[in-house]
C-alpha cells in the first residue's frame, strides 16, 4: 500500500510539474520582452527568475523520470537521489540569481534609468495572475515532503513576490515619479529569493550527507524500540533519507536470552511495524543475543 501511495503521488507530481512548466515558460518570454521594452529591472529580474523556474521545472521532470528507473547491481537504490541533486541545483540557482539582481540594482541606484511604468504595470499584473495559477497547481502536488517539488514551488513563490514588487514599483513611478522604486523592489525580491534558495540547498545537502530526516526524533525511536518485548537495548542506529518522503534505517537490537527462529522473526516484525508508524519504510535489523544456545532452532 505504501508503494501504491508513493506511485500515485509520484504521478501527480509529474503532472503538476509539466503543466507548470508550460505556463511558466510561455509567460517568461512575454515578461522578458516586456522588461526590455519598458526598461524595468524589476520585470527583467522576474523574467530571469522565471527562466530559472522553467529550467528547474524541466530538471525536476527529468529527475522524476530518472527516479522511475529500476534499481540494479550498479545502483541498488535506483536513481531516486537524482531528485535531490536537482533540488540542490535549483537552490544554488536561486542564490546566484539573487546575487545578480543585487548587483544590477546597485547599478540602477547610482544611475536610475527611465522606466515605462504603464507597460510595466500591465505586464506585472499578468505575471502575478500566472504565478498564482502555477503556485495553485504546484500545491496540488506533494510540496511538503518532496524537496524537488518544494524547490520548484519556492521558485514560483519568488516569482509571485517579484510580480507584487513590480506592481508596487510601477504604481509609485506613475504617481510620484520615484524611479528608485524599480531597483528597490528588485532588492526586496532578491532577499526573499536568497532565503528560499539557501533553505532548499541546506535541506538537500542534509539528505545527501545522509543526515537524520527532520521529522524523525532519534530519542523517540530508541525508546519505542526498547519498549518491544525482550529487546534489551540497541546500537549502531542509523536513520537517513533515500529521497524525499522515503526514509530508511539500520540497527542492531540486543535481546534477552536465546531466541528461536520464530521468536526472532516476531521481534523483527514488531520493530518493522513500529518504524512504519514513525515514517520509516525500509528497515534493516540485526538481532544480537547475550547468550548463545546449541539448539538448531535457536538463531542467536
Amino acid at each position: 500500500m505504501g508503494h501504491d501511495h508513493h506511485d500515485h503521488t509520484h504521478g501527480a507530481n509529474k503532472k503538476v510539474l509539466l503543466l507548470s512548466f508550460i505556463l511558466i515558460a510561455s509567460f517568461m518570454v512575454i515578461e522578458a520582452i516586456g522588461g526590455w521594452l519598458t526598461n524595468s529591472l524589476a520585470l527583467l529580474a522576474d523574467a530571469g527568475h522565471m527562466f530559472s523556474d522553467a529550467v528547474s521545472l524541466a530538471i525536476a521532470l527529468a529527475a522524476f523520470k530518472f527516479g522511475e528507473k529500476v534499481a540494479d547491481y550498479s545502483k541498488t537504490y535506483g536513481y531516486k537521489r537524482f531528485e535531490i541533486l536537482a533540488a540542490v541545483f535549483n537552490g544554488v540557482t536561486l542564490v546566484l540569481i539573487s546575487l545578480f539582481i543585487f548587483y544590477e540594482a546597485v547599478q540602477r541606484f547610482m544611475s536610475p534609468p527611465e522606466v515605462a511604468s504603464g507597460g510595466m504595470l500591465a505586464i506585472a499584473v499578468i505575471g502575478l495572475l500566472v504565478n498564482i495559477l502555477v503556485a495553485w497547481i504546484l500545491m496540488r502536488g506533494d510540496t511538503e515532503h518532496n524537496l524537488n517539488l518544494k524547490a520548484a514551488f519556492l521558485h514560483v513563490i519568488g516569482d509571485m513576490l517579484g510580480s507584487v514588487g513590480a506592481i508596487i514599483a510601477a504604481v509609485c513611478i506613475m504617481l510620484f515619479g520615484w524611479g528608485f522604486m524599480d531597483p528597490l523592489a528588485s532588492i526586496i525580491v532578491a532577499v526573499l529569493i536568497l532565503i528560499s534558495g539557501w533553505r532548499v540547498t541546506r535541506e538537500s545537502l542534509h539528505i545527501l550527507m545522509e543526515g537524520v530526516p527532520k521529522d524523525i526524533n532519534l530519542d523517540n525511536i530508541a525508546e519505542s524500540l526498547k519498549s518491544i518485548d525482550r529487546v534489551e537495548g540497541i546500537h549502531s542506529l542509523h536513520v537517513w533519507s533515500i529521497t524525499s518522503g522515503q526514509n530508511a534505517m539500520s540497527l542492531h537490537a540486543v535481546v534477552k536470552g536465546d531466541l528461536t527462529v520464530h521468536e526472532s522473526q516476531a521481534i523483527i516484525s514488531d520493530i518493522d511495524e513500529k518504524m512504519k508508524e514513525e515514517g520509516i519504510g525500509q528497515v534493516t535489523i540485526q538481532i544480537e543475543c547475550r547468550h548463545h544456545g546449541h539448539d538448531e532452532n535457536i538463531v542467536c
